[in-house]
């Protein structure tokens, strides 16, 4: 890739981290949305996408797990069938003419619920029913794998939906279930590995960057529902595209 397009993914790439980490998100759909934006080949979304959510999740995973808001119980359920069906997910590879709209739908889906996504206050949670989250877990993570999207961009909007967990607390959750979910994506995916682009660690660094520069910024209480309404018009700019080129 020539520089002067090389340095805006790179500058973009960095933005999405900072964005969805204030979230407590790995990013995965944004950096989908920014290879889609800058003409990348398909065959390259899903693992770079899942590479680069790893290193972010990781991030996030450690920030929310030692500010004390993870909680095994509302996240084993899920991830106990996710991490399976994520790595069949990653193992499989849907032609181009079905992987493309069907990404585009993911980041329009995406999208809309970042949009409608509004700041809650103190709620009573109950943990869902084990079979539920069974089933919601396995779903999640065979679309995850597929798409190369980490899965907490749906996981998270669910449990808030349907109050199983408290707002910090879903995003302690999601953010560990997006690394374990992006792990088993990549694993199931391991030939798709040779299709990362040459210019991935730098892509690396960015997102590594913003991923620390937006848990700190998230710490200190941004405005979360601006940050939400920039990441929906990145994600329905991308996801049309997709649709119609």
């Amino acid at each position: 890739m020539i520089l002067e397009l090389l340095i805006p993914m790179l500058l973009c790439t960095l933005l999405v981290a900072v964005l969805y980490s204030c979230v407590g998100h790995g990013g995965a759909s944004g950096y989908i949305a920014v290879l889609a934006l800058f003409s990348v080949a398909p065959e390259v979304f899903k693992p770079t996408a899942l590479t680069l959510n790893l290193l972010v999740a990781g991030i996030a995973t450690f920030s929310f797990a030692r500010a004390g808001h993870f909680s095994w119980r509302l996240f084993w359920p899920f991830a106990a069938t996710s991490i399976p069906f994520s790595f069949l997910g990653g193992y499989l590879t849907l032609p181009s003419h079905i992987y493309r709209p069907l990404v585009g739908v993911v980041l329009l889906l995406s999208a809309s619920r970042l949009l409608l996504q509004k700041n809650q206050g103190a709620v009573r949670t109950t943990p869902p029913a084990t079979p539920t989250a069974l089933f919601i877990g396995a779903a999640l993570g065979l679309l995850s794998g597929l798409t190369g999207v980490g899965g907490g961009i749906f996981l998270s909007p669910l449990l808030l939906l349907f109050k199983w967990g408290e707002p910090r607390e879903v995003s302690a959750v999601a953010a560990l279930f997006i690394l374990v979910n992006s792990g088993a994506g990549l694993l199931g995916h391991l030939s798709g590995v040779q299709a990362i682009p040459g210019y991935a660690p730098l892509l690396a660094g960015s997102a590594v960057l913003g991923g620390v520069v937006g848990s700190l910024l998230g710490s200190r209480h941004l405005p979360v529902p601006t940050i939400m309404r920039v990441l929906s018009l990145v994600l329905t700019i991308a996801g049309f595209k997709l649709l119609l080129v």
